[in-house]
């Protein structure tokens, strides 16, 4: 069992999440995405929004560190392990450069916080880490007020959040600069 630390992301992390998500993409996407939709999805559609940053509303994952300063990692050393957030602004999902950026504000007493950008290495895939970040980016939208969750799923992640209790409310056909179209679908979630 490896353990993770969660701990805010700051702007001197942001060299070191890009190539998280690009190899979380490049590695876990590929099942439900064909090649041509990641590479044009990468940096627009599935990418780092730095909005979430300045927001303090991003966190990273780091694996637990040894005596001896290796990460608990059968499959290689990583220096992020994954990352996820939340954001009190309108924008759905994508990145700094993605398509449909709406920056505004958020009311929490009667709209729903954005689940943002949960991306986990492969080499951490399967143990829990996807569910630690979205336990964690729910308490924070919570404590910031906000009593309902939506958020733009990949279709790999759809399983995930389905067990976690969001139903799907509508699947996006979004368009990609290369001429593919990358299926999002848009999923809820009001807490018990």
């Amino acid at each position: 069992m490896i353990d993770f630390m969660l701990r805010l992301a700051t702007e001197d992390d942001i060299p070191a999440l890009h190539l998280l998500i690009e190899a979380s993409v490049r590695g876990l996407q590929a099942q439900d995405y064909s090649p041509a939709q990641i590479e044009g999805a990468l940096g627009t559609v599935l990418g780092l929004d730095t909005q979430l940053i300045r927001d303090r509303t991003y966190f990273v994952a780091e694996p637990v560190v040894d005596a001896e300063g290796r990460a608990q990692s059968a499959g290689g050393r990583t220096p992020l392990a994954g990352c996820g957030g939340w954001s009190k602004r309108r924008t759905l999902f994508g990145a700094d450069r993605g398509p449909g950026r709406v920056p505004d504000l958020l009311d929490p007493s009667t709209e729903a916080a954005k689940v943002r950008a949960i991306f986990v290495h492969p080499n951490f895939a399967r143990r829990g880490l996807g569910t630690h970040i979205l336990a964690r980016v729910e308490a924070e939208a919570r404590a910031a007020g906000f009593k309902q969750y939506e958020m733009g799923s990949t279709l790999t992640g759809v399983p995930l959040y389905r067990l976690k209790g969001y139903v799907e409310v509508e699947r996006i056909e979004v368009p990609l600069q290369n001429g593919e179209f990358l299926p999002v679908v848009k999923m809820v979630k009001s807490p018990a």
